[in-house]
């Protein structure tokens, strides 16, 4: 066994991430006057903070990890593509990004088991301690939910995985697969629990789970299990609940801004949350800023949401007439300190507008931007002071990663982090900038219809379907849907126009079958190298290798 399996083994090779220790030695410890294994799971608050570590787990693999992990939930699939191939990093070499050694597979597989090891060692520890029944089935409610949320975003990316319910003490090298059904039927299981015992959302601070955010989960792992009515009843719970609704009116910090709307609202810095008079989020991922803890700092790539970076483009590359139109960085609609990876394909950027251009306010300018205020002003004197994606001036390529139409949710427009302005009279930008320094809509309600139009679709009520996307739609003042057009690709290109680089559109396309098709219908710069293949990650290599008193089979073609 190579060295790095022996390492892996020793450890409980990643699967468990867990504590281990010699038991009846003289080597055990007992502490008396610090916090150990054996006495940190005692009181209400020990487990308190086991649980927080869970929120702290679940931010990290989705949002904070680093610039680039959290960032493979949008990359490889249809809305965005790689503005500066780089081999595996971001997908650019498929071969590459998923082979079973790489850091995709290994990395995803590593947070997400990290939380399952977490979540049982509170579960495990429960009977034992001090808590009162209550206070136990309160904690067991959280972390079931963060295991069954673990164990369906395995489901969805590598299919059948290991099933581990239990605290793993020792080093475990015998682990078998399950069956994605069965992976998919804990995760139910689970997060079934969690609804039925989390508290009411009126009840939790901002960021903390409530009884509705693990009803949207079951809303969409019904979905998966092709338990359709189940889904839909799911689904009704969190819609008809008199504490939810889809903001329609203007609000929050920056309302009187213009040019805005309701859906630009939602994206403004400290407007996701129920404390802000927002009712449409569900669950909101919270960033503090230079917080210990809070996962925005202002200074590092590591630990910051960087969606600024990839999605925004690097307009300070552009090159038309002979001039540079922009200074760089500005924390304007140039879009802050952009560097350009996370290119808008055409299909999300166009392709899916074309039928209500100007009517849906989620393509207006300041919410899809696709015109470019110009900075200089000699070249605003010669040639106009907007360059438009729509009509570039010659010489000018769109989509190129130095100017594209893209999201302006990815960034904060005029109203950037104080630390972060050089000169804030101009909002020139330092190097500290590329984060994306706002809340984030982890379950956000409008899913929530998207979720019960997918249920209803599939137990061929399309005019319910219609209905509920009409819903989104009329917020967005789009044209109404109609019941023959409902279909799962309707779906996906609405999930597009009103999530777009809010989701982790992965999840979304491996949960349903459709990153092939997708891929290869919307991304013509990934066509080439797609393969049905990767409707799965590979099992990591390291895990099969360390694993060696049982078998792991890899999924098939890698």
């Amino acid at each position: 066994m190579k060295l790095k399996g022996i390492l892996y083994a020793v450890t409980g090779i990643m699967l468990a991430g867990s504590l281990y220790s010699c038991k009846d030695s003289f080597l055990d410890e007992n502490p008396l006057d610090f916090m150990g294994g054996g006495n940190s799971f005692e009181t209400y608050n020990d487990f308190e903070c086991s649980v927080n570590n869970l929120y702290y787990l679940t931010r990290r693999e989705f949002y904070s990890r680093d610039e680039n992990r959290p960032m493979d939930y949008i990359y490889g699939c249809d809305l965005v593509y790689d503005g500066e191939p780089n081999g595996t990093e971001r997908h650019s070499n498929m071969i590459a990004a998923y082979d079973p050694t790489g850091n995709i597979a290994q990395v995803h597989w590593m947070l997400l088991y990290k939380i399952i090891s977490e979540a049982n060692t509170i579960i495990g520890r429960l009977p034992n301690s001090s808590l009162t029944d209550d206070e136990k089935l309160l904690e067991e409610a959280k972390a079931k939910f963060f295991r069954g949320l673990a164990y369906r975003t395995l489901a969805y990316l590598y299919g059948g995985v290991p099933l581990s319910l239990e605290e793993v003490t020792s080093a475990k090298k015998d682990y078998v697969r399950s069956t994605k059904e069965q992976t998919l039927a804990q995760a139910i299981e689970d997060v079934e629990f969690a609804a039925n015992h989390l508290p009411g959302i009126t009840t939790v601070r901002d960021g903390e789970i409530s009884d509705l955010a693990a009803y949207h989960l079951l809303a969409e792992l019904y979905i998966s299990s092709g338990a359709y009515q189940k889904s839909v009843d799911a689904a009704s719970k969190v819609i008809d609940n008199p504490a939810t609704a889809l903001m329609t009116d203007r609000f929050g910090s920056r309302a009187n801004e213009a040019p805005g709307d309701v859906y630009w609202d939602l994206y403004r810095r400290n407007n996701q949350n129920r404390s802000a008079g927002n009712t449409e989020g569900i669950w909101v991922m919270q960033f503090e800023i230079d917080t210990p803890g809070g996962s925005s700092p202002l200074v590092a790539k590591d630990g910051t949401y960087t969606l600024e970076r990839h999605h925004a483009p690097m307009i300070r590359d552009v090159k038309a007439n002979g001039m540079n139109p922009f200074r760089w960085p500005v924390g304007d609609y140039t879009g802050g300190r952009g560097i350009g990876w996370a290119v808008s394909t055409v299909y999300f950027s166009d392709k899916i507008w074309e039928d209500d251009w100007d009517g849906d306010i989620r393509n207006a300018n300041h919410n899809f931007v696709r015109q470019f205020k110009v900075h200089k002003q000699d070249y605003a004197e010669k040639f106009g002071d907007i360059i438009d994606t729509q009509n570039p001036p010659a010489g000018v390529k769109v989509p190129s990663r130095q100017i594209y139409a893209y999201q302006s949710k990815c960034t904060t427009p005029y109203n950037h982090p104080d630390g972060l302005y050089s000169n804030p009279a101009d909002y020139s930008l330092n190097s500290g900038a590329g984060g994306t320094y706002t809340d984030q809509y982890m379950f956000r309600l409008a899913e929530t219809y998207l979720l019960r139009a997918e249920a209803y679709m599939n137990l061929n009520k399309n005019d319910k379907a219609a209905d509920d996307i009409n819903v989104v739609r009329g917020r967005a003042h789009a044209k109404p849907a109609t019941a023959s057009q409902m279909s799962l690709d309707y779906i996906l290109d609405e999930r597009m126009r009103e999530l777009g680089v809010e989701e982790k559109r992965r999840i979304t396309l491996m949960r349903t079958g459709k990153l092939y098709d997708r891929v290869m219908k919307c991304n013509p710069y990934y066509a080439p190298e797609m393969k049905q293949t990767y409707e799965l990650w590979p099992i990591p290599h390291s895990v099969i290798e360390a694993n060696n008193q049982a078998v792991i089979n890899q999924n098939p073609g890698y």
